[in-house]
């Protein structure tokens, strides 16, 4: 790679504006050839070569000279021993700032790697809304990186990659800088799946005369067709990138030879009216094929993308893809927002850009409020790059909603009121239910009922991070509100009990002396707690009352089966923070000792115990606040109900060899089922009472030992 001049970036500068601040980029130059002076990079070369690279990509993304500097000094305060003092007062307070957002970029100190990502993406988000140029420089700094990965140790360079594909590549296309995107992902591809990156550049080049050939030809006629109906128009004809191919033959499950349209031709002619007229012309040329023609000039991306994209049965049966656009469209396309980007007074957002930007402020909402960090990484990834449907308002409006969504995304997307009262939806006049998946082209109308809350089972089918979000907020708000009502209730008992007056203990100072005492912030928190089943009412009341006569809650009947009580009578539990908890072991997975368990706290009921893989775990998991760390502790022996299923060849007399094996690893059967099916096979249902898991091991072992069974396993449902 040939290392970079000053002159070309100045070059650069003043074809884009002849009236450039060259000399601003000059001195930055000087100041950072001696700040980094002495210093390598892991090639051997100066590290000089570095911020230049990275002015050179800003150079080409036609950014202002304030941007370039910055991108000449962005590593001297981290790296080196100048001081941001330094730049403000040699290169003015606008190249501070956005060098001063580079270094908060760079300086991380958390430890785990998903905190650690989670918390530079934060970053990212804020240093974007006070300057979108400190991510232009971030970005063209990362490319850089990429391009130079080789001299990384392996580790590293597969770290770098995942990150990139991960985060920096998706905010490239966000941000609308279609080149870097392609590159960032093309390079990533590179070092995470090597082989395959080998095997498709080798294909590719096997057939780059065959093809630039067929290219050639394609653009001749297009360009003789063009004059021939007067439209004006520049043709260029492109391979797709490799990853992109890699990914068609992933989503699609083919080789490289099935995937036919290799090839783009991309038409930039004068105006949107030609745009559609050579849409027109190319359609009559070659049949196109069904399904595939997108107008993103009628109806722009998020990012502001504008093209037509077709795709067409072309010469000897050829599949290709034709974009279509101005040269305004082609240089947004390229550049995204900073072609759109003016820099004004404070470099602020016009109204109507901040409209088209709308999704940056939902980021900005988002690092608010998620403070969980992977919930926040799952949250961003999920909108960073998602396929889009576009759908009309009643109205007429287009929205863009990723693919998948349902009318319940739509009606979030409006505003949070719109969807938490949201109770039904039509979609081109019909009514659909509220999971109904949106398709391009709907028309959409949401029916709303005033005092209408969500339900938490919408979190089994939305699809936008905003509606996500919105929905566990009002849970998570109303599960505490009616949390603090019934601890309310359950300590007004317990105070009648001991003949306090509630409405006068809630007026005193003792319940704030007793709610502190209890390591809660406010009475509410005390009451919640209460109310989950963190805290005891009748532990509560007898603080408040400490000198008056113990009143013990009336005991409950026992059950008919004290041995199998579900209240975990004979059982103990280690549950994280919680000392002396009500708890019981969950039916719906019959956890025994021995098993990996969890703990989700009860409205009233206390801790629910669960095995780790359980079904439900992963809905009761979504309000991380209620769920705790347990762990079995000392415990006597009793029996535990578990439900084995044994299935066996059907012949006479292993009804009764199970049975006995069962037995003799003293184990008592208290319920057996048999069924069987024509391919002569048994399945024999049996629920016994164990003492924990390693008794359970025992068992099912026994059962394997006798002869015509061909396999046993716990029944954990139901």
């Amino acid at each position: 790679m040939q290392n970079v001049r000053l002159e070309d970036i100045v070059e650069r500068l003043q074809s884009n504006n002849p009236e450039a601040d060259v000399d601003l980029v000059k001195r930055a130059y000087i100041f950072s050839a001696k700040a980094h002076q002495g210093q390598t990079r892991l090639s051997g070369e100066s590290y000089l070569v570095h911020p230049l690279d990275v002015a050179k990509i800003l150079s080409e993304l036609r950014l202002d000279p304030a941007t370039v500097a910055a991108g000449i000094l962005h590593d001297t305060i981290e790296d080196t021993t100048s001081t941001l003092e330094e730049i403000r007062s040699l290169f003015g307070e606008e190249v501070a700032k956005l060098v001063d957002g580079m270094t908060k970029l760079s300086r991380m100190e958390l430890q785990s790697r998903e905190e650690r990502e989670a918390q530079n993406f934060r970053k990212m988000i804020v240093a974007m809304s006070n300057d979108i140029r400190v991510i232009l420089i971030k970005l063209a700094d990362r490319l850089h990186n990429m391009r130079t990965l080789t001299f990384l140790p392996p580790e590293k360079q597969k770290r770098t990659a995942q990150e990139t594909l991960d985060i920096y590549a998706p905010l490239a296309n966000r941000l609308g800088i279609q080149k870097f995107k392609t590159e960032l992902e093309d390079l990533s591809f590179r070092y995470l799946h090597p082989q395959e990156y080998r095997d498709i550049a080798d294909k590719v080049s096997q057939k780059r005369l065959e093809r630039q050939a067929y290219i050639d030809e394609l653009i001749e006629i297009v360009k003789r067709q063009l004059a021939e109906h007067g439209y004006k128009g520049e043709v260029k004809g492109r391979p797709k990138h490799f990853y992109g191919i890699w990914q068609k033959m992933q989503k699609q499950g083919i080789s490289f030879d099935d995937v036919y349209d290799l090839i783009a031709v991309r038409i930039i002619t004068d105006s949107k009216v030609n745009c559609y007229a050579i849409l027109g012309l190319i359609h009559s040329l070659w049949t196109p094929v069904p399904g595939r023609f997108k107008d993103f000039i009628g109806v722009p991306k998020s990012n502001l993308y504008q093209s037509l994209h077709t795709t067409v049965i072309g010469p000897r049966g050829e599949r290709v893809e034709f974009q279509i656009r101005t040269e305004e469209m082609h240089r947004l396309a390229e550049e995204g927002i900073a072609a759109h980007w003016r820099y004004k007074e404070k470099s602020a957002m016009s109204q109507s850009e901040e409209q088209q930007f709308a999704w940056l402020r939902q980021l900005l909402e988002w690092q608010s409020d998620l403070t969980d960090a992977k919930e926040f990484m799952d949250t961003v990834k999920g909108d960073l790059f998602p396929d889009m449907v576009y759908i009309f308002t009643p109205k007429g409006d287009v929205r863009e909603l990723p693919q998948g969504s349902t009318p319940v995304d739509f009606a979030y997307a409006v505003h949070t009121d719109i969807g938490h009262q949201c109770v039904g939806a039509k979609i081109n006049g019909k009514i659909v239910p509220l999971k109904h998946v949106l398709r391009n082209g709907d028309r959409i109308e949401i029916i709303t009922q005033t005092g209408h809350t969500p339900s938490r089972d919408w979190l089994k089918f939305v699809k936008t991070s905003k509606a996500r979000t919105r929905i566990k907020a009002w849970v998570k708000t109303e599960e505490r509100r009616r949390s603090i009502l019934l601890g309310k209730e359950l300590l007004e008992k317990d105070l009648r009990k001991h003949d306090l007056n509630p409405s006068k203990v809630f007026k005193s100072d003792d319940i704030h002396r007793v709610a502190h005492e209890l390591s809660s912030n406010t009475v509410e928190d005390m009451l919640a707690s209460i109310g989950y089943g963190k805290l005891s009412a009748h532990m509560v009341a007898n603080k408040l009352a400490p000198d008056r006569p113990h009143v013990e809650p009336l005991p409950k009947k026992p059950h008919k089966k004290p041995a199998l009580e579900r209240k975990g009578a004979g059982t103990g539990m280690n549950i994280s923070g919680m000392d002396s908890m009500l708890f019981h072991l969950s039916k719906c997975c019959n956890p025994v000792p021995g098993d990996r368990v969890v703990g989700f706290i009860t409205r009233g009921r206390g801790i629910s115990i669960h095995t780790t893989d359980c079904p439900n775990v992963s809905d009761l998991a979504l309000d991380r606040e209620r769920v705790v760390e347990v762990s079995w502790g000392d415990f006597q022996p009793t029996a535990h109900e578990v439900k084995i299923s044994v299935r066996t060849a059907d012949k006479p007399g292993l009804l009764a060899n199970v049975s006995s094996s069962i037995s003799a690893a003293e184990a008592n059967i208290t319920h057996a089922e048999v069924t069987t099916d024509k391919d002569k096979q048994a399945t024999l249902n049996f629920t016994i009472d164990i003492k924990d898991v390693e008794h359970l091991n025992r068992i099912i072992k026994s059962i394997e030992g006798v002869d015509g069974v061909m396999d046993v396993r716990r029944v954990k449902a139901g």
